[in-house]
């Protein structure tokens, strides 16, 4: 059985990581028997989560896991797509996981009364005496990432511009199909799910992420029909 290694319920969500939430659901499209377990990131292999344990083969990172799916077991889950649909799934991909996710992380870990009610919840189990130590040190971490990103580069007005252009590009490529490429579930549901209901997630607050996605209905019907579909259990 394949054991899908995470962080845990977080923040009204099944996992604060848009990327576990997109393996547990590559996981359940495979229809392959699969467990969760917590995961440690000092023993992961590039030091993230998620991974998977796959009868002793560990897998990182969910675009990995999705490859991995295909190689190992056949399975691709983008049965029907065509060639354009497949580049399209995976520049979808390529912009969530490498462009509005960057805009989540800054504004979850950057402003203060977002962070308060969210991330630092991460830090309830450090000893009060180093808490305050560790906090400060891993988001100087962030930022740091987010500098070297290019997210940190911008002003407030500037990445709420872009976005809006991401969210408006995923409603825009959804319109009123019942899963993103059609009628049939396909891989890239995976990962528009996992950021689309994190970024609804009411945690934190009216966070701007949270609001370009209200404002965009097919986007809330979506993730709605998705959750009860995948996780009202």
């Amino acid at each position: 059985m394949i054991t899908l290694y995470q962080f845990g319920p977080a923040l009204g969500l099944m996992d604060p990581s848009p990327f576990v939430v997109k393996a547990d659901l590559l996981l359940k499209l495979s229809g392959l028997p699969y467990r969760r377990e917590r995961g440690d990131m000092r023993k992961a292999p590039k030091g993230k989560l998620p991974c998977i344990d796959d009868d002793g083969q560990i897998v990182p990172d969910s675009t990995l896991i999705r490859l991995h799916l295909a190689d190992k077991h056949g399975i691709t889950l983008d049965a029907g797509l065509s060639e354009e649909q497949k580049a399209l799934a995976w520049s979808v991909d390529c912009m969530l996981g490498e462009h509005f996710y960057w805009g989540i992380v800054h504004e979850r870990w950057m402003v203060d009364a977002y962070f308060e009610r969210g991330p630092s919840v991460f830090f309830k189990g450090v000893p009060a005496l180093l808490r305050g130590l560790v906090t400060r040190l891993v988001r100087r971490k962030v930022r740091a990432n987010l500098q070297g990103q290019g997210m940190g580069r911008f002003s407030v007005a500037e990445r709420l511009r872009l976005l809006e252009a991401d969210v408006a590009a995923l409603s825009a490529l959804l319109g009123e199909q019942r899963y993103f490429m059609g009628d049939t579930a396909t891989w890239i549901d995976a990962s528009v799910y996992a950021f689309v209901s994190s970024a609804l997630t009411d945690a934190m607050g009216e966070t701007p992420s949270r609001a370009l996605m209200l404002a965009r209905p097919n986007l809330v019907a979506y993730a709605q029909r998705l959750r009860a579909e995948f996780y009202s259990g």
